[in-house]
């Protein structure tokens, strides 16, 4: 899976996010988005989803060599992040399996294995609307990691996390990232340092305005 970005840029009104920015995320890469608070991050990881459009230039996604419809792109990628809303009248359990009706799970994953594999077994039947902020988070991860898609985007990963949900975010990327391109969202090493590339949003801005 390939995603490309061709002098893209994204703008609010008459403020420019990030502009100019070119670059191609290669099948199976790990990539670290960084810069200062506000720089962008967030912004560049919904415009690389698709969730948002760019203002200029273009995003293209290719499977196999095959060109990808925008509209068709969120089949072949699942994001992780604070923002991100869960259909909190929902129980665990049945939040699980209504994901699971449009984005599969992976191959030999059943829906209790991901609920014991979260530490969240007592709250399976409770709604979501009743969990603390990390048993949210856990669940926002989970429904990441366990989709059967070939790319993955992490925003703050680590958000809300106690030291098991970090331990268990380490688990998570060491156990199920194996072929797919990953991308986060991070200025905290302990979430993308296992990242083999890194992007700085700072630099994209200046390289905008030269």
């Amino acid at each position: 899976m390939q995603i490309s970005l061709s002098e893209t840029g994204k703008r609010y009104n008459r403020d420019w996010i990030f502009r100019n920015f070119s670059y191609q995320f290669n099948t199976a890469g790990s990539y670290a988005i960084t810069g200062p608070n506000g720089s962008g991050k967030s912004t560049l990881l919904q415009v690389i989803a698709g969730a948002i459009v760019a203002s200029e230039g273009t995003v293209t996604y290719y499977a196999s060599g095959n060109k990808i419809e925008p509209d068709n792109m969120f089949r072949h990628l699942s994001i992780a992040a604070p923002y991100q809303e869960l259909i909190e009248e929902m129980t665990l359990s049945e939040f699980l399996r209504f994901h699971q009706t449009f984005k599969p799970l992976i191959s030999s994953i059943t829906i209790s294995s991901i609920i014991e594999m979260i530490n969240l077994e007592d709250a399976s039947g409770k709604q979501i609307r009743y969990f603390s902020s990390g048993m949210k988070q856990r669940v926002k991860l989970a429904q990441a990691f366990f989709s059967d898609t070939p790319v993955l985007l992490l925003d703050e990963p680590c958000t809300n996390l106690d030291e098991d949900g970090i331990q268990l975010y380490h688990h998570l990327i060491s156990s199920y990232t194996v072929n797919r391109t990953i991308i986060v969202s991070s200025n905290d090493a302990g979430e993308y340092g296992f990242c083999r590339e890194k992007i700085i949003m700072g630099d994209i801005m200046l390289k905008g305005k030269q």
